[in-house]
């Protein structure tokens, strides 16, 4: 797809972009908030700076992407393909990773607040002065990563956060104006 015809699209108040294919597009600087790309292709895009927060990205295909300092708070990410992806800087508080694979995936200094992360995969990932307080990693296996400057003695168990009120629950989107 076109980068001017999916940003009218967006402008225009469509939302639905499942399975579309925009293999190394550039969004980046725009404001997709709320959009909804699950199954999308955008392994290579570049998505530096975009604003995706509340986004649909369940089963989308990001191996390789640069979401550098992208806003991806209370973003459903299950399941999503961030092998090898750049996510340095990027702002993931309260989103849902839930078997995301991050192999490979440079992610050093991400907000991740919040964060679920059950059962994802970071082998090889950089995860260098991340801030994890509150996430969920469990069944995460941590050997291997580099977690220098990261730490780790506030990540909670899915117990802990449900006893402490912490919801798991996907926002819904709101009408956004795109830009950029």
């Amino acid at each position: 797809m076109d980068v001017k015809i999916f940003l009218r699209a967006y402008s225009q108040g469509d939302r639905n972009f499942q399975a579309v294919i925009l293999h190394g597009i550039d969004l980046s600087n725009c404001n997709l908030s709320g959009i909804d790309l699950s199954r999308a292709d955008l392994s290579g895009a570049n998505l530096s700076n975009a604003n995706l927060s509340r986004a649909n990205l369940k089963y989308a295909n990001l191996a390789g992407a640069d979401i550098s300092h992208a806003d991806l708070s209370g973003a459903h990410l299950e399941s999503v393909n961030l092998i090898g992806a750049v996510l340095d800087g990027a702002k993931l508080v309260g989103s849902n990773l839930t078997r995301a694979d991050l192999r490979t995936a440079d992610v050093e200094g991400a907000d991740l607040r919040g964060a679920n992360l059950t059962e994802a995969d970071i082998s090889g990932a950089n995860f260098r002065r991340v801030d994890l307080a509150s996430a969920c990693l469990e069944g995460v296996d941590l050997e291997g990563v580099d977690l220098e400057g990261t730490d780790i003695s506030q990540i909670l168990s899915r117990a802990e956060q449900e006893s402490a009120g912490v919801s798991r629950e996907w926002v819904s989107w709101g009408a956004h104006e795109v830009t950029g």
